[in-house]
């Protein structure tokens, strides 16, 4: 791959200051997953602390504040680490009628519970997801790795698998990070629990 001259990213990188936000908003438009901060700063060749700060101010120009103009149809909003642009929340009924005719492709509610359980729990099998559900749970696991939500985090010295959730969980859910949850957590089964229940289930299996 051939290298650009140290000149010539100079002045790739040059981006006249009142283009900055028509060069912020181009990239927005064509990323395909959050943009950091400092990643946009290398190519708009400004500085991290003030891209964060261009990235604030066109949310809130999005947004309609501080007497920006009238509220958008899309918002810019922390996601998962990052920055995205993403439709603004009040017209999701109307967006949703257009991609996919009313045919919703939201998660079923099992899905949901266990996606729960393992987002509380990570990094957890599918086996304590099981036993904290009563239920089994191996073919919505499928379903939520298949759907890009949870992943594969290694295994447990008995060879059972590892779940934890991924960057499009935080997409999905519109949180900027795990920390975002509400505080559940501390309601869900502890471990010695756990063990007894997926032991019990576990013995009812191989009767």
């Amino acid at each position: 791959m051939s290298q650009i001259p140290a000149a010539r990213q100079g002045e790739l990188n040059a981006v006249p200051s009142d283009r900055l936000r028509s060069a912020a908003e181009a990239v927005l438009v064509v990323a395909d997953e959050p943009i950091t901060a400092a990643s946009l700063s290398e190519s708009l060749g400004l500085d991290e602390n003030a891209t964060e700060k261009l990235l604030e101010s066109l949310a809130a120009e999005y947004a309609g504040h501080e007497g920006q103009g009238r509220p958008r149809g899309f918002i810019l909003r922390r996601v998962a680490g990052g920055w995205r642009l993403a439709s603004a929340p009040e017209f999701s009924d109307i967006v949703e009628r257009f991609v996919i005719g009313g045919a919703t492709a939201r998660l079923s509610q099992a899905a949901l519970e266990t996606l729960a359980v393992i987002a509380y729990r990570q990094p957890v099998t599918r086996g304590r997801v099981a036993a904290i559900r009563g239920v089994n749970v191996d073919g919505v696991v499928r379903t939520l790795h298949a759907r890009g939500l949870i992943e594969e985090t290694g295994t447990e010295p008995n060879g059972a698998i590892l779940y934890r959730t991924t960057a499009e969980f935080l997409e999905y859910l519109g949180l900027n990070s795990l920390e975002d949850l509400p505080p559940l957590a501390p309601y869900l089964p502890d471990t010695a629990v756990l063990d007894d229940i997926e032991n019990e289930m576990s013995e009812r299996n191989h009767q």
